[in-house]
């Protein structure tokens, strides 16, 4: 079977040959983004939860942004790093002022610690989302691809029937069978790019509502202490 099914894609013409190298390619390329995904999601989620652990058990927020510095890979931490940031420079500059009450309009208070923190997020999202679009692409295009073969391939059976002496079903058979591997090899590289995208749309969503409520808990954090 595996040597037949062989035979039938060396045999097949120029077109769907193209056709199929384009599909494998595709696929490679495709599950080479998917095992890179899984990592980085994983890895995200993993140490998220830690950074999280760790940030409600301490109260000290300079430990916390000492430890948001070995954990990179994790959004969150990346999140409240941009935050903490932003608070100390508020502090400092109220501080240089001389100032014990509300922060002043010119400082910016809270609002200016939210946005460094929605900038963060942001910055965090597009980073997780990267190589999706490949995926979803994949995912889409593939079958279409495929089909494009096949179609291209059974016309060409059909049109070899007159140069033939019959018209039977086993003269159009083995062209007929070369052109629908295209087909399969289509659907082989779109069914695991549209599961992973899926899967991995989710748990970057998760992700991202992680860095949400992350960021509302820290600024009411912020707006009690620092910023009152």
């Amino acid at each position: 079977m595996d040597e037949n099914l062989l035979g039938m894609v060396l045999g097949s013409g120029p077109v769907v040959q193209g056709v199929l190298y384009l599909l494998i390619f595709f696929s490679i390329a495709s599950w080479s983004v998917i095992l890179y995904k899984a990592r980085r999601v994983r890895r995200a989620r993993r140490l998220s939860d830690k950074f999280l652990e760790y940030f409600w058990e301490t109260k000290n927020l300079s430990s916390v942004h000492e430890r948001s510095q070995d954990l990179k890979a994790s959004p969150v931490a990346q999140v409240f790093r941009a935050g903490y940031q932003e608070l100390v420079r508020l502090t400092r500059a109220r501080n240089a002022r001389g100032e014990d009450g509300p922060m002043t309009t010119d400082l910016g208070g809270v609002a200016n610690v939210e946005r460094a923190m929605r900038r963060a997020t942001t910055q965090e999202l597009t980073d997780l989302e990267r190589a999706l679009t490949f995926l979803a692409t994949t995912a889409s295009a593939t079958p279409f691809i495929g089909l494009f073969g096949t179609v291209w391939g059974i016309m060409n059976a059909f049109l070899g029937l007159s140069t033939t002496q019959t018209s039977s079903i086993q003269a159009v058979a083995p062209g007929i069978a070369e052109a629908l591997i295209a087909t399969a090899t289509g659907l082989f590289a779109a069914i695991p790019a549209v599961i992973a995208y899926n899967y991995f749309t989710r748990q970057i969503r998760v992700l991202a509502a992680e860095m949400e409520n992350f960021a509302f808990e820290f600024l009411n954090i912020a707006e009690r202490h620092f910023l009152k």
